[in-house]
């Protein structure tokens, strides 16, 4: 079976995820004796208003359309992780890289 293609982060995109979360996981294990929890979110295209200032007409067209659910993401569907983080439902969450990628995994 075919498999779907995988989505390409820019370079500079994957080069500067990757520090972020080894930086967080840690974090999360220094500052543990402390009770204090560290985690990253790892958003995919997200609609703000700067999108259309920030890229071609062309491109703002086709945003968020190569993630699989083929369109981008809201803000107030990325805003519910950071609060379920910062809650006491996430008590024992800590060193975690949380993906509101549309569907894209990040690795």
């Amino acid at each position: 079976m075919p498999q779907p293609a995988q989505q390409q982060s820019p370079p500079g995109v994957t080069a500067a995820m990757e520090p972020i979360a080894n930086m967080c996981a840690s974090l999360a294990q220094m500052l543990a004796p402390k009770g204090i929890r560290a985690n990253s979110v790892a958003p995919g295209p997200i609609w703000t208003p700067l999108i259309p200032s920030t890229m071609p007409e062309e491109k703002v067209e086709g945003f968020g359309e190569q993630a699989p659910l083929e369109r981008p993401g809201q803000p107030a569907e990325l805003a519910p992780v950071y609060v379920m983080l910062a809650s006491d439902e996430a008590s024992y969450v800590s060193g975690a890289r949380i993906a509101v990628t549309g569907g894209n995994p990040i690795l």
